[in-house]
């Protein structure tokens, strides 16, 4: 469901492990740092917020509400962009990304900007912070997608949580994968069941080497994980494509957009005590 598909990759539909997962993706995002910040680093801003290819900020959306003075974990953060919008507005984020060239830009961003971003080099299965620590985590497009182990993902979120804390993050909405991955006219009639959630992957034909993955979940999936990890649903944003946004990104379009959702965007809250 991403823009860098090589040539020389065929696309299949099969169950993978986890760290068959993560031993592709992680490779992979370092292979495509240089071309994705690249070719979209201005439209995401080197402190900017933006929530998905329709380019919905979050000065626009408000999910998060006010950051100032709260501790904010961004998982799956790239080039730390979101959380160095989150540092912007009077609150201490941090980073985690398993890409290590991400991060490397990450830091090129840090200086650019004089805005620095701590951030770790970590999977979203195994969070290296203290429980209770954070008064909200996001992920903004990134890791949930990229992880086989999503339940493990959720109740790391869950316990790195404090009280009442809150959980938003956005992921390609889930009705899109009845589609093809094609911004044009063939993007527009279903192919697939909604109800099948066997992952997409991409495999180096030369190799046979699986360089890509990407899984999907129903709407009362995510709905059921989160409740099962006591976190409770308090809104589910749809974003509308803009009047004038003519960008393609992948398989998001105008063409698209306008018709069907692209975006999901899930905000959940800890239970207080």
């Amino acid at each position: 469901m991403e823009d860098h598909l090589p040539q020389s990759v065929r696309v299949e539909r099969r169950p993978v492990t986890e760290s068959e997962s993560r031993r592709a993706n992680g490779p992979d995002w370092d292979r495509y740092a240089d071309e994705y910040q690249a070719t979209h680093g201005a439209f995401l801003g080197d402190a900017g917020f933006v929530w998905g290819p329709e380019g919905h900020t979050e000065d626009e959306l408000r999910v998060l509400g006010d950051v100032a003075g709260l501790d904010v974990l961004e998982v799956g953060s790239g080039a730390g962009q979101c959380s160095r919008w989150v540092r912007t507005h009077g609150g201490r984020s941090y980073g985690l990304d398993l890409s290590h060239r991400q991060l490397q830009h990450s830091l090129r961003l840090d200086a650019e900007t004089g805005t620095s971003v701590p951030s770790v080099r970590a999977t979203a299965t195994a969070l290296p912070f203290a429980t209770a620590s954070f008064d909200v985590v996001f992920c903004s497009f990134g890791a949930l997608q990229f992880v086989s182990d999503i339940d493990d993902a959720v109740a790391e979120v869950a316990r790195v949580l404090r009280p009442g804390g809150r959980f938003a993050f956005s992921v390609t909405h889930p009705t899109r994968w009845m589609f093809p991955d094609d911004p044009g006219e063939p993007g527009l009639t279903a192919t697939q069941s909604y109800w099948d959630r066997t992952p997409y992957v991409e495999v180096d034909d030369a190799s046979g080497v699986v360089s890509y993955v990407e899984h999907h979940r129903t709407l009362g999936d995510w709905v059921r994980l989160l409740t099962a990890h006591g976190l409770g649903l308090t809104d589910l944003v749809e974003p509308e494509w803009p009047e004038h946004h003519d960008r393609v990104w992948g398989g998001w379009s105008r063409l698209r957009g306008r018709l069907t959702p692209g975006t999901a965007i899930f905000v959940a809250h800890a239970a207080r005590p």
